[in-house]
C-alpha cells in the first residue's frame, strides 16, 4: 500500500516533536517503543509498529550522550522503518537490520549539523544578555529548537515522500535474488536488542549487584515456564471437556516489573541503611568501566 499524505504530515510532524521532547520537555514520548507505538497507529499496524519500537529501544539501551556526544537516532529509524515495512509487507525485522539501524546511524551527521546551528542563536543571547533585552534572550532561546526539529523533520519527510519506490526495490531484490542476505538482515534485526542489553550491562555495577541479576532472571525464567505450561495445560483440558474454560493469560509485564521494583526497594533500603550507619574501612576501587552510584 502507497504512504497517503497525512501519515507522511503526522509521522513528519512527530519527528520533529521527538526531539525536542528528548531535549526539554522529556514526557518520555521521545522514546523509540513510543516512536513505534505512534507510527503503528498512524500506518495501521500497531504490532509491527511495536515490535521494530521495541527492538530498537532493547538496542539503545546503553547509549548515552554524555558531554554533548551524538548517539544514533534510534527515533527516526524506527519511523521510517515501521513506515515502510508496513506499506510493503517488509519482515519487522528485516526492516530494523535494513532500514532502522542504517537510518539510525546516519541520522548523527545531522544531529552535529543541528548542534552547529544552533550556535548561532547561542552567540545572538550572548549579545543580548549584555544588554539585559531578556524578550530577545527568550525569542533566541525558542528559536534554537527550529534546527533541532528540521534535523529529523526534514530527512524523514523526504524518504517517506520519495523514498518509497527505492525502498520497495531494495525490498524486492532482498526477497529474491538476495534473498540469504535478506534472511541475514533478519536475523541481525533479532540479534540487535542482545547487544543493547549486553551494552547496557557493560556499563552498569553488575559485579556490585550480581545477586540481583541473577535471582531476577531465574524468577521471570521459572514465571514464564509456569505459566505457558498453564496455559498449555487449560487448553488441552479445554479441548476435551465442554465446560471448562480455556482462557488463560500468559505472564504479564507487569508482573515482572513489579519484581524488578521490589528488588530494587531492597536494595535502595539497604543503601540508605548503610548511609546512617556507616562501615569505616577501605574504599574498594570500582571495577573498570562500571559507572559506580553518582558517577555521572
Amino acid at each position: 500500500m502507497d504512504i497517503q499524505w497525512w501519515q507522511i504530515l503526522l509521522l513528519t510532524l512527530y519527528a520533529g516533536y521527538q526531539i525536542l521532547d528528548e531535549l526539554q520537555i522529556y514526557s518520555s514520548m521521545s522514546a523509540p517503543v513510543f516512536a513505534g507505538l505512534y507510527a503503528g497507529l498512524v500506518m495501521g499496524d500497531l504490532k509491527a509498529g511495536l515490535i521494530i519500537g521495541g527492538s530498537m529501544q532493547l538496542t539503545v539501551l546503553g547509549v548515552g550522550t554524555f558531554g554533548g556526544a551524538s548517539k544514533i537516532d534510534a527515533n527516526s529509524g524506527t519511523i521510517l522503518a515501521t513506515a515502510f515495512s508496513i506499506s510493503l509487507g517488509m519482515n519487522p525485522e528485516q526492516a530494523i537490520a535494513a532500514i532502522a539501524v542504517p537510518v539510525a546511524s546516519l541520522m548523527i551527521q545531522l544531529d552535529i549539523l543541528a548542534r552547529f546551528a544552533n550556535t548561532y542563536f547561542a552567540h545572538r543571547i550572548d549579545q543580548h544578555v549584555e544588554t539585559m533585552n531578556y524578550k530577545a534572550i527568550e525569542r533566541n532561546f525558542l528559536m534554537g529548537a527550529l534546527p533541532w526539529a528540521l534535523s529529523r523533520m526534514v530527512p524523514v519527510f523526504l524518504a517517506l515522500a520519495f523514498g518509497g519506490g527505492l525502498v520497495q526495490n531494495v525490498v524486492a531484490v532482498l526477497n529474491g535474488d538476495l534473498k540469504w542476505l535478506g534472511d541475514g538482515l533478519s536475523v541481525a534485526g533479532a540479534v540487535l536488542p542482545a547487544v543493547g542489553f549486553a551494552i547496557l550491562l557493560r556499563y552498569l555495577p553488575v559485579k556490585k549487584h550480581i545477586s540481583y541479576l541473577i535471582l531476577g532472571f531465574t524468577i521471570t525464567a521459572l514465571l514464564a515456564t509456569v505459566f505457558s505450561n498453564v496455559q498449555l495445560l487449560g487448553t488441552s483440558v479445554a479441548s476435551v471437556v465442554k465446560d471448562f474454560p480455556g482462557t488463560f493469560n500468559s505472564l504479564p509485564m507487569l508482573a515482572v516489573a513489579l519484581i524488578g521494583l521490589a528488588l530494587a526497594t531492597i536494595s535502595y533500603k539497604n543503601d540508605q541503611k548503610n548511609d546512617q550507619h556507616p562501615v569505616v574501612s577501605q574504599q574498594s576501587q570500582s571495577d573498570e568501566g562500571e559507572i559506580e552510584d553518582d558517577e555521572i
